[in-house]
């Protein structure tokens, strides 16, 4: 077994028997190794999971974000499958954070995000704390490197993640503000759902420095869609390829409450999945990941339901 990697357990993967294939626990295939396969040349999306509080831990909030990856599997398992005939969906199991060695579980991810994309697969990575996205994106702009693409990050969140380091070390505030240092002139990135209450004037300012765009809560709101719609159209106009980060806590508490950092304040899922037509109609979203789901505090596991809706639904558009 490769360090800081654990192979996936098709027991998480279970749901109502069927002849045919009707429910995802049916078309997972599980694979014991990260030496991705280029062989076949159907659509294929490649599952990893991110075992990390680390980063949450760092930033102050509420541990727990470690058991997320298993919480979204064992409900995706009972989730019906409309994906087009052919779609291979392969898990290849979760990235561990051992010893508080944040970075080096990093180092792992990047390198597989990216071995992933070279392969030919669509990246689905479930998290663990947003720290993910550090790694999420950087091995998607070493995949990108040399390539004439621009990567836009689209992020669905409550916070900017613009906090610098602590200590020179990152953390699950810190993943954009460490991908906008270390690739200035190619950092385009738009958040969605930015609370005031939860962002500190110094971070505004950050978000002006390194030219983010953003829509503030308040403005955030499905009566004014034509004008959300407006700016993320012109967004996506303006990339190339589109990384999703769904941080969960962007979403209300009364739909999200198992998080490290819950609202009363945030948006609706009406909104979100409006959002995520719009993207997947562009045809340029390459990868996606959902972080920050915390089953330690969830509810009738209504967090991790709404984690597996979110990508159950982008995928049915992508691949459906």
């Amino acid at each position: 077994m490769i360090p800081l990697h654990q192979n996936p357990a098709p027991s998480l993967w279970t749901g109502r028997p069927a002849e045919t294939i009707e429910y995802w626990h049916q078309a997972i295939i599980t694979v014991n190794d990260l030496a991705f396969n280029e062989s076949s040349d159907s659509k294929k999306i490649g599952i990893l999971g991110y075992e990390g509080d680390e980063g949450v831990h760092r930033n102050g909030g509420r541990i727990g974000a470690a058991l997320g990856p298993d919480a979204i599997r064992k409900v995706m398992g009972s989730t019906a499958y409309h994906l087009k005939k052919g779609t291979q969906i392969l898990d290849y199991g979760t990235i561990q954070t051992e010893n508080q060695e944040m970075e080096s579980s990093h180092a792992l991810i990047s390198k597989s995000v990216s071995s992933l994309l070279r392969t030919k697969h669509f990246p689905v990575l479930f998290g663990g704390g947003h720290d993910l996205a550090y790694a999420h994106a950087t091995g998607i702009f070493d995949y990108l490197k040399g390539k004439d693409e621009k990567l836009g990050i689209i992020n669905l969140d409550a916070h900017f993640d613009l906090r610098p380091k602590v200590n020179n070390q990152g953390h699950s505030g810190s993943p954009f503000y460490q991908l906008s240092q270390e690739h200035s002139s190619h950092f385009h990135y738009f958040c969605l759902g930015i609370q005031r209450a939860a962002n500190p004037s110094s971070l505004f300012e950050t978000a002006k420095q390194t030219k983010a765009t953003f829509i503030e809560m308040e403005e955030f709101q499905i009566n004014k869609w034509d004008l959300i719609q407006e700016k993320i159209l012109w967004f996506l106009d303006s990339v190339n390829k589109v990384y999703l980060s769904i941080d969960l806590d962007g979403f209300s508490s009364a739909y999200a409450p198992g998080v490290s950092a819950p609202s009363p304040l945030g948006f609706n899922p009406d909104l979100a999945f409006k959002i995520f037509d719009l993207i997947a109609s562009s045809k340029k979203l390459i990868s996606l990941d959902v972080v920050e789901l915390n089953p330690t505090f969830d509810q009738d596991q209504a967090t991790a339901r709404l984690a597996a809706r979110c990508t159950e639904y982008i995928l049915r558009k992508v691949f459906g």
